[in-house]
């Protein structure tokens, strides 16, 4: 069976309260599915402001989820008021999302900002997830995994038929000989079995299934154990 790599995306929400309660109740969902995920690595990527109590609990409670950061600056550390270095990052998890959709959209990142951030990233020695919207965008050599998330399913409930996306996901393969390549846009506890047992397609990149820890454990479980 393949190694999937699913990382929640919670993007700009929840306070510190909010997070430690998902936590908790996410662990007791989980324990109460018997949910298991030997084949699998799962991330909870989330803003900078919610690393350092999550890691204090997830050290705690030893569980079996790594932390992400969302972005990173493309500049070490300095006079850069405002950015969170890579150096910095790493010193509260393992892994970083670059060049999503929506930092795209948002904040026009470049292809040769988005490059910089992945050398910083890599220089620190985290673990990267770059985002791409398609097979033709470029994806700077360094990278541990790509997401690939078509620009019209990201937060609007209509995600890509399972069998377009694993022929994307080959096309994205074969370009850039990166091994991991995940699936992005609209995916739930409903679809995710869909998405991961098509061959090319080697996990999951959810954002709002991610919000509410009974769904994102109902997900984990049943990517992990497809019926």
């Amino acid at each position: 069976m393949k190694k999937l790599l699913i990382a929640g995306n919670w993007k700009s929400n929840k306070t510190v309260q909010e997070a430690i309660a998902w936590l908790l109740e996410w662990n007791a969902k989980c324990q109460m599915l018997n949910a298991k995920w030997e084949n699998a690595t799962v991330v909870l990527c989330v803003p900078f402001t919610l690393l350092y109590p999550l890691k204090q609990e997830i050290d705690r409670l030893q569980l079996p989820i790594e932390l992400g950061a969302q972005d990173v600056s493309p500049f070490p550390d300095g006079a850069y008021t405002g950015e969170v270095s890579a150096r910095q990052i790493k010193e509260l998890s393992d892994w970083v999302i670059i060049g999503h959709s929506e930092r795209r959209k948002y904040f026009g990142e470049t292809d040769e900002i988005l490059a910089q951030k992945v050398d910083q990233a890599k220089s620190a020695g985290l673990h990267i997830i770059y985002c791409v919207p398609d097979k033709e965008t470029t994806v700077p050599p360094g990278v541990d995994a790509v997401a690939y998330e078509p620009m019209w399913a990201i937060g609007t409930g209509k995600s890509d038929t399972p069998e377009n996306a694993g022929e994307v996901i080959r096309g994205i393969k074969v370009k850039t000989n990166i091994p991991v390549v995940i699936y992005g846009g609209s995916v739930t506890q409903e679809n995710v079995a869909s998405f991961v047992s098509q061959e090319a397609i080697d996990g999951v990149l959810p954002g709002g299934a991610s919000l509410d820890p009974e769904k994102f454990a109902n997900l984990i479980k049943n990517a992990c154990n497809p019926r």
